[in-house]
């Protein structure tokens, strides 16, 4: 059953020119990075709602519990390395098929696998660094880290003294509109779309592979789980993405050199 499972994924790949990848957590736990929504994540220790964009800016006690739980999140990503199906993305863009790739994580492993900074889409921001909420200087996160372990609660901008806050999504905060429109035009076109490691109910990223079989894409599924799209993907496997995406690869990579 999985060989003719790998046999379709490998035909819709070669049939594709335009492959938009749209990515969740379940990429980055092949990395080591834990999913923080399952059991036992950040949010079995901390209430989501104490940190809501507007608590955030507005209570500096708020912010002091931020950081820290801020910090428990950099502590797991910092050093991860990109997993086997990190790098057979990067592979799909070795080959120019690869349209685009749309994140929903933070942790900055599309930028460490060499995939062009340009075709990535980060909907839900990057851990990797920090900006002034008031005048938009950008720092590097591993800067701000210091100053917490040497003792800082809650750090501020140097030159104007406002909030910092890492250039994430919290809860409450809008999502970038150039990012999202630029998700919903690279799902407009692409001839197919990819899911990988996304349960696909955190809205509204998970509208973009709808829009993307609206629109007449191919929808390929490959996640632990299942999704609220399964029923509708042209091909779904429930695995690891590394070992599913990386056979995949292997092979369409040994078709085209042959």
């Amino acid at each position: 059953m999985i060989d003719q499972l790998i046999k379709r994924g490998v035909e819709l790949i070669q049939a594709s020119n335009r492959i938009l990848v749209f990515v969740g957590a379940g990429l980055s736990t092949e990395s080591g990075i834990p999913d923080f929504r399952s059991p036992g994540g950040v949010w079995d220790k901390y209430d989501p709602s104490d940190f809501y964009f507007q608590r955030i800016v507005s209570s500096e006690s708020a912010r002091e519990k931020y950081w820290q739980m801020s910090t428990e999140f950099w502590d797991t990503m910092k050093d991860a390395l990109p997993s086997r199906g990190h790098l057979a993305i990067r592979e799909l863009e070795n080959m120019g098929k690869l349209f685009g790739i749309v994140t929903q994580n933070i942790d900055n492993l599309h930028h460490k696998t060499g995939n062009s900074p340009e075709k990535i889409i980060e909907i839900h921001g990057n851990a990797f660094t920090v900006s002034c909420l008031s005048c938009r200087k950008k720092y590097d996160r591993s800067l701000i880290q210091d100053r917490l372990q040497s003792g800082v609660k809650v750090p501020y901008c140097d030159d104007c003294s406002g909030i910092l806050k890492p250039d994430t999504v919290s809860f409450g905060q809008s999502m970038p509109e150039d990012k999202m429109a630029e998700a919903y035009r690279l799902a407009g076109e692409c001839d197919l779309c990819m899911v990988l490691g996304s349960s696909l109910v955190v809205y509204p990223a998970a509208y973009i592979p709808l829009h993307a079989l609206d629109k007449g894409a191919k929808l390929m599924i490959i996640n632990r789980d299942e999704t609220g799209l399964d029923s509708r993907a042209d091909l779904v496997i429930h695995d690891s993405i590394g070992k599913v995406l990386g056979e995949l690869m292997e092979l369409v990579s040994r078709d085209s050199a042959g």
